[in-house]
């Protein structure tokens, strides 16, 4: 680890700042700030398809059924062996305590919420400490006036607070009933919790690092932990004595973290749900996990690096260049460690999804903040007028699209809503309007001060581009609410297929569709699909992309079945469901 000992502050230190500068945001109002970014879109909505709706569909199963359905995961019968259980384990406790009087979906939502407030948490209080440490401080000025310790780690923990809430990567992930959602948090975590080690280096700081890397092998495997542990040996060789000490320390920590996944298999090889155990399918799923770098996947991280974590990546880069002398310490070394990480994890994940992304965001943010106080007062205009440009014109499209909607004009943009989710009625809410209009008058208010006051405070470099990210999120979660949950959402062709489903001993149905699908269906129509063990069923639910709407499709293997429905969503011409029941 990074050596717990600071060092001589040298006379080239790349940051020079007055007391003036390290003014923070109210405590209420970072607390406010973060409601209102997470707030919007958990309300309102169903589970929306893909991820979203999968992972409410094995918190609501499991919520609903026993214990076996606990220890294996699934979806109304359908086994889910990747990741790990943690994520459904505190969602499905969400729909047990809280499901009867909100609901499911919104219930289930109360767990992302807190995922998000425990990653915000994090991020803010590991700044803290890192920014307030001796080797992190400004140069002291000739005739003082230099900024208090604690109050510049707290200024620089507000920086990196509003980084992390404008990243425009963490925006879906935080609102969704996902394991991204606690995955990226337990990121966060896991670098608090080491900086704490960092101050502190004793043994229960080391557990209390292995409980957390723990819960993060239960929330998406062993790949990420197994990195971190890399990385933090990596780290003792830049620490002065006792190395040995650190070394002890981090292999107990190692000890606690696969005692934790120990038990997990204990209880699964004792319990044996189902007859079975999702262990050694957890593990193959780990396995695919890693493999050769490749120019795809090297291409898709930094096709898709450049939007998902902007505004942080800019300010890293800069911070890292402007303290390269300074990289052994401990502020420098720490969060830029974690980057390296994941950056090598990256790099060798053949899959192409997101949640390696986000993985970079809690360091990045940190990184960044570390950059403000060393940034010219050039760069930080150029960024603000692109945030106040770009994010206005987004706000501004919004707000005209939503008048097409419900006026017709202009009729170009009515006519391309109308397209994309055919049968729609627009809805209109007078207190979802008044929120937007809050917000947006909000948001020119904070232009009007940035502009004309042009205060000195470090976080007046990404002040604009958070505010404009959460306004354009809140007014997407409040004008446009109806018209995303009409296309994304499966609840109506579900309750429809569902009147055409008759209660018998085997109303039971086998089908073929996605897992978000299937949850939707088993939910919002509330019927039964084969289990984990093959059953006879009067039905069949088949799921399809069909390229020609009147292209019949037959169930080959069930040839003496009756079609009995057919449809689609309304948004979606393209997908097509057909429902089968038996003759016999």
């Amino acid at each position: 680890m990074p050596d717990t000992q600071p060092s001589l502050i040298p006379p080239t230190k790349p940051v020079r700042l007055p007391a003036s500068a390290t003014l923070t945001l109210p405590r209420w109002g970072i607390l406010l700030l973060c409601l209102l970014y997470i707030l919007p879109g958990l309300v309102g909505r169903d589970p929306w398809k893909n991820s979203d709706a999968a992972d409410f569909g094995v918190m609501w199963t499991m919520a609903q059924h026993g214990w076996q359905d606990w220890l294996w995961p699934n979806i109304s019968g359908l086994p889910v062996a990747g990741s790990g259980p943690l994520t459904f384990w505190l969602g499905a406790l969400c729909i047990k305590l809280f499901g009867g009087v909100l609901g499911a979906p919104l219930a289930a939502r109360i767990a992302p919420l807190c995922f998000f407030l425990i990653g915000a948490y994090s991020v803010w209080h590991t700044t803290y400490l890192l920014g307030r440490r001796t080797e992190a401080q400004p140069m002291r000025l000739a005739f003082g006036g230099q900024p208090e310790a604690m109050a510049y780690g707290r200024v620089l923990a507000d920086g990196a607070l509003l980084i992390y809430l404008g990243c425009l990567g963490l925006l879906m992930h935080s609102h969704e009933t996902s394991v991204e959602a606690l995955f990226v948090a337990l990121i966060a975590y896991t670098l608090y919790r080491c900086t704490r080690y960092i101050d502190t280096p004793s043994l229960k700081n080391a557990c209390l690092l292995g409980l957390a890397l723990g819960a993060l092998t239960l929330t998406n495997g062993l790949v990420t932990p197994l990195g971190l542990y890399v990385c933090f040996m990596t780290g003792i060789f830049f620490c002065k004595p006792p190395k040995r000490k650190h070394a002890v320390n981090l292999l107990v920590s190692f000890a606690v973290t696969v005692a934790i996944v120990f038990l997990w298999w204990a209880i699964l090889s004792l319990a044996r749900p189902y007859d079975s155990s999702p262990f050694n399918a957890w593990l193959v799923w780990n396995s695919m996990q890693i493999g050769l770098p490749t120019f795809d996947s090297i291409g898709n991280f930094f096709r898709n690096g450049i939007w998902f974590f902007w505004p942080a990546w800019p300010f890293a880069c800069w911070a890292i260049y402007a303290w390269r002398k300074e990289w052994r310490s401990a502020h420098v070394l720490l969060p830029f460690l974690f980057t390296v990480t994941f950056l090598v994890l990256a790099f060798f994940n053949p899959q192409k999804e997101e949640t390696v992304l986000l993985a970079f965001l809690p360091p990045l943010a940190i990184l960044a903040a570390l950059g403000l106080p060393t940034m010219k007062r050039g760069a930080i205009n150029a960024i603000d007028w692109f945030s106040v440009m770009t994010l206005t014109l987004c706000a501004l499209f919004i707000w005209l699209a939503w008048l097409a909607r419900h006026t017709g004009w202009p009729a170009g943009i009515a006519r391309n809503a109308t397209k994309l989710a055919p049968g729609f009625l627009p809805e209109f809410s007078i207190f979802a309007t008044l929120v937007a209009a809050c917000a947006t008058l909000f948001w020119f208010a904070l232009v009007y001060w940035r502009i004309s006051r042009q205060p000195s405070v470090l976080w007046r470099a990404v002040v604009l581009s958070t505010g404009g990210v959460i306004l354009c999120w809140v007014l997407l979660a409040t004008l446009w609410l109806p018209w995303i949950n009409y296309s994304k959402s499966y609840a109506g062709i579900a309750v429809e297929m569902a009147s055409h489903v008759k209660k018998g001993k085997y109303s039971c149905i086998k089908t073929n569709v996605s897992a978000a699908q299937r949850a939707s269906f088993a939910y919002f129509g509330n019927v039964r699909f084969e289990g984990f063990i093959a059953e006879p069923c009067d039905y069949v639910l088949l799921g399809d992309r069909v390229p020609k709407y009147n292209r019949p499709i037959s169930p080959k293997t069930y040839k003496r079945m009756k079609l009995v429905w057919e449809g689609h969503r309304p948004s979606d011409r393209g997908e097509r469901f057909r429902l089968y029941q038996s003759t016999e």
